[in-house]
């Protein structure tokens, strides 16, 4: 008799959370991404702003499953899910399954602009760190070499749309990459001259904390030079600059940080989405109709104790990898099912720049120094493997003792 096939679509946080819990189950379980690695998100910006280095913050996928010997890894594109037949269909061939788990994360959404990409890349994957810190890079080197002031001034000054954590800590590492590791630099420039512009159409920053933990963030964005721009929409973005409300900002490098939407995989099942592209899950993350299909992380509209949708956060996609995993492992044995999934929040975290974060576990609230010692230590003990857990400790010790930044290479081709 054959085994049971699982198909895990996504290698990020809920996909990889899954097959690592199924590894040894008594079914054959496939695991699809598009990228042989598995990355870790929260710290692209890192990247992007050449504090790191890609492969310190990204693990082989392959590497990292080994010694599950019943899992198995396909790179390839999945365009669509045959759910009559159970197949999933990759560019030139398909993957049979019994059990599918979809995993496929977000992607940058523009709020109907999407002429803004080219201009004002956003952060989802390594392509787009190393885009954006040649980008950055470059325009210190434009400014280095131009003698006109106009153009200098617009080289020099850098717009981050989006005031959430990764607007929050993208501005920040980009005023220390200004200020410290790059002021002894330049001959013709003093790069301390830059200027950071933080926008967001909201009324504060980091909207989702408690307006404490807000206010203090923006206090340590502020204290970094970043100018905090609230309540003021983007209008328009492109090659000249950035137009906030009515103001036309002149510059050569806008980041995206303002919003994201879900994958392609609701268009794959036909099924029904909410606004930003989000498949509504059951309590066992099922969709509704077919218990055979599971629905996890950014992907899945999936609702908290309070009735609205759990955030796309690396912990929720881990908690719902790990219970789909527990589902199915129940199934395979013909046990009673787990109890409907229930996300426990172990709390929020945001950096600002070196030494200062906030830091929300609902029981405690934290800011400064410590927060950032927290950060720093949860984020880490999250990294794939030791290697890159020692790596990026190291790396971040040699940082703060020597304010210089390991990565500062401009590769590839310069696209603005």
């Amino acid at each position: 008799m054959a085994r049971p096939r699982i198909v895990i679509v996504g290698a990020g946080f809920g996909g990889l959370g899954a097959a690592h819990s199924l590894a040894g189950a008594d079914a054959d379980v496939t695991v699809i991404d598009r990228r042989n690695y598995h990355l870790f998100q929260p710290l692209l910006y890192q990247v992007a702003t050449a504090g790191l280095s890609p492969a310190q913050i990204a693990s082989p996928i392959r590497a990292i499953l080994r010694h599950a010997a019943n899992v198995r890894v396909v790179l390839g594109k999945v365009t669509g899910v045959d759910m009559e037949r159970r197949v999933v269909r990759l560019d030139e061939r398909e993957i049979p399954y019994d059990q599918l788990v979809l995993a496929t994360g977000s992607r940058h959404a523009y709020f109907g602009h999407d002429e803004w990409e080219s201009v004002a890349p956003g952060l989802k994957k390594i392509d787009d760190a190393t885009n954006i810190r040649r980008r950055i890079l470059t325009a210190f080197e434009h400014a280095e070499s131009t003698e006109s002031p106009e153009a200098r001034r617009r080289f020099l000054t850098f717009v981050v749309i989006g005031a959430g954590p990764t607007g929050v800590e993208m501005a920040g590492a980009i005023a220390e990459l200004a200020h410290v590791a790059l002021r002894h630099d330049f001959r013709t420039i003093d790069p301390r001259e830059a200027r950071v512009v933080l926008v967001e159409a909201g009324s504060a920053v980091l909207a989702a904390f408690p307006p404490g933990l807000s206010a203090a963030a923006r206090s340590a964005l502020e204290r970094l030079h970043v100018e905090v721009r609230l309540g003021v929409p983007v209008t328009r973005c492109d090659e000249s600059g950035v137009t906030i409300g009515e103001e036309h900002l002149p510059t050569a490098t806008i980041i995206w940080a303002a919003g994201v939407a879900a994958s392609a995989a609701g268009h794959w099942l036909g099924v029904e989405r909410d606004r930003i592209g989000r498949v509504p899950v059951g309590p066992d993350l099922t969709v509704p109709g077919h218990p055979e299909i599971f629905v996890i992380g950014d992907t899945a509209s999936a609702a908290g104790r309070d009735g609205k949708p759990l955030p796309g956060l690396a912990p929720v996609a881990k908690q719902q990898g790990a219970y789909v995993a527990r589902v199915l492992r129940a199934r395979l044995t013909a046990k009673p099912a787990p109890p409907p999934f229930r996300y426990r929040n172990y709390g929020t975290m945001a950096t600002i720049g070196r030494r200062s974060a906030v830091a929300d576990f609902g029981w405690l609230r934290l800011d400064g120094t410590l927060a950032w010692l927290m950060w720093g230590l949860i984020h880490i003990s999250f990294l794939i493997g030791f290697r890159n857990r020692l790596v990026v400790m190291l790396e971040w010790m040699w940082s703060y003792m020597t304010f210089q930044s390991g990565a500062r290479l401009i590769t590839g081709s310069e696209r603005n």
